[in-house]
């Protein structure tokens, strides 16, 4: 009998070890990702912070397919050409560095401005692969987002759509130092990238109020989306989407926002 109550109480312990183990798995934290438990739909369920994204009302991206014209600005770029500082990064959650992509780190200096008394300095750029925004429904292969901060911590990002065409040689000392390998990072010291190359000045935008396309979708960002793409050949595209495909949100209701279609007056 003794040996049964042995047996009972080793059976009994082994049960609720293995309940502990189960309940510390459930509890495992999901990193959101395009795929599977952390895909979009699910990205409000995985942390209190990452709730906007599915509560909020100004989300990004979205269909820039109904703009209406609306009045000129005035987008003045100060870029400077900068080293190289470039990651592949995941599971990251930060305001500005929220990974799954192709990051470039810029160096400080470089500034935005909107003709609205804030000016924006140039955190980082970064790569989706198809595009985030669509044009009626219809994605580029490609878009490239320009992250700004003011120092008041306000966000503005400037995205240029990809098209497939000729070849791009401005992006050749990005595209030969890729990173493969989540969590690698590269800095050349010795190889100088400039904007102004990669993505020329543009007179045509699209522009709107909405959020960070990634968690925790953080709302008030201005979004300025040039109208005209730039090209890269379809090798450069595929050397992009061998490391990252469909890495991309898709578009959120416009909840009554308007889109404008507006013409850089400088």
């Amino acid at each position: 009998m003794r040996l049964m109550n042995r047996i009972m109480v080793t059976i009994a312990v082994i049960v609720c070890v293995s309940c502990e183990r189960a309940e510390e798995s459930s509890h495992e934290e999901v990193h959101w990702s395009y795929t599977g438990e952390g895909a979009p739909t699910h990205w409000a369920d995985l942390r209190p912070d990452f709730a906007l994204c599915g509560d909020g009302t100004s989300q990004s991206p979205v269909d820039l397919g109904d703009a209406v014209p609306g009045d000129s600005v005035s987008v003045t770029r100060d870029y400077r050409p900068a080293t190289l500082r470039i990651a592949h990064q995941e599971h990251i959650v930060d305001v500005i560095d929220n990974g799954h992509t192709i990051q470039i780190t810029y160096d400080e200096g470089s500034t935005l401005d909107l003709g609205e008394g804030i000016v924006y300095e140039l955190a980082q750029y970064h790569f989706h692969s198809p595009s985030e925004h669509t044009v009626n429904g219809e994605h580029y292969p490609m878009e490239m987002h320009f992250v700004h901060q003011s120092a008041d911590d306000r966000l503005a990002v400037v995205a240029a759509f990809i098209a497939e065409g000729a070849h791009n040689p401005a992006f050749g000392p990005i595209w030969e130092n890729l990173p493969s390998v989540p969590g690698e990072e590269r800095h050349l010291e010795h190889v100088s990238v400039d904007i102004d190359d990669l993505v020329p000045m543009e007179h045509h935008y699209y522009r709107y109020q909405g959020s960070l396309t990634t968690p925790p979708c953080s709302e008030g960002v201005e979004w300025i989306v040039r109208a005209n793409p730039i090209e890269l050949a379809r090798e450069q595209i595929e050397t992009f989407r061998a490391i990252f495909h469909e890495n991309n949100r898709p578009v959120q209701p416009l909840e009554g926002r308007s889109v404008a279609l507006v013409t850089d007056d400088e």
